[in-house]
């Protein structure tokens, strides 16, 4: 996608979903057989429920049907909100998994290490861990700048309790 198309997309689409109170996380433009497809991601510190996404798509098309932004030819709209595995990048990725176990690959000073460990607080600084003990050692506490981590992703947890769950 061409960066003029991608500002002007942006420039479209960005009022309808902040409109809606989420963020635009990602469009992204590609070909399908003979059709476009655009595929919009959006998140909140709620989530996205499946309604949202479905109200907020038929706003997006109606938009893009009093312009020429996606071109003569046919496309696919697709909205949807980010999948579990997506990768932690800013500020309020970090925030939302709040509690959440994380993988980050950390380079401290030049050397690489993997780190599996629970995000407990975060700041504008880095966050505060917990890592799992191992061979029943006690959970420790960290502390990981933001210019330390390289990449993170959520790890799924099938037997974490949620926090609805724990409130009851």
């Amino acid at each position: 996608m061409s960066t003029t198309q991608s500002d002007r997309l942006r420039g479209l689409v960005e009022p309808l979903v902040h409109a809606r109170d989420l963020d635009l996380e990602e469009i992204e433009v590609s070909r399908a057989g003979r059709r476009g497809l655009l595929r919009i991601v959006v998140d909140s510190d709620e989530g996205v429920e499946l309604d949202a996404c479905a109200e907020l798509s038929r706003a997006i098309s109606e938009k893009l049907d009093e312009t020429d932004a996606m071109g003569e030819g046919e496309y696919v709209l697709e909205v949807s909100s980010p999948g579990a595995d997506r990768p932690l990048t800013e500020h309020r990725h970090y925030v939302r998994a709040t509690g959440r176990l994380a993988k980050l690959q950390l380079s401290t000073d030049g050397a690489a290490e993997e780190l599996v460990a629970r995000i407990l607080a975060v700041d504008e600084d880095g966050l505060d861990l917990e890592v799992p003990g191992v061979k029943g050692r006690k959970p420790t506490a960290r502390r990981v700048a933001f210019a330390d981590i390289v990449k993170a992703r959520v790890e799924i947890e099938f037997n974490r309790k949620d926090k609805k769950e724990e409130e009851a």
